[in-house]
């Protein structure tokens, strides 16, 4: 939901394990993100066509189309650029939250190999990223 897509995480589930199905039609779903995106166009924003029918099983990347679109938003209207606050919020209480879980496994394994083979915590550490990226990428532009 959050748009941290990638069709890679089926190989973990067999086709006929529980939940798989409520998974793959999850992955077929739009974002929050997508919404939000839905939402400033209702709010008068003129979001590219192709930005609010993209592809929504691929994950999101940046945009610098979205971005000028997002500083103009800062700029003119306070409730929308509240609602951007509040996803950075989200967003960094995640990030923060996987940060604290790539410490506590350093603690705990150090450098070995995690769960299901992955690299333990250098796997973990790679996934400290955010979820809405332009909301980042423009913080020195606002």
């Amino acid at each position: 939901m959050l748009g941290y897509k990638r069709a890679s995480v089926f190989k973990h589930y067999a086709p006929d394990m529980p939940g798989r199905s409520r998974l793959e039609e999850r992955f077929t779903q739009p974002t929050l993100w997508d919404a939000f995106l839905g939402y400033l166009q209702i709010n008068g924003v003129a979001v590219p066509a192709h930005h609010l029918n993209r592809d929504v099983t691929q994950a999101i990347a940046p945009s610098e189309e979205i971005q000028q679109l997002l500083i103009e938003v800062y700029r003119r209207d306070t409730l929308v650029s509240n609602i951007c606050e509040r996803l950075v919020d989200m967003d960094e209480g995640l990030q923060e939250w996987r940060y604290r879980h790539v410490k506590m496994v350093e603690r705990t394994i150090g450098v070995k190999t995690g769960t299901g083979g992955s690299s333990g915590a250098a796997y973990l550490a790679a996934t400290i990223k955010p979820f809405f990226p332009d909301l980042w990428a423009i913080r020195s532009r606002l």
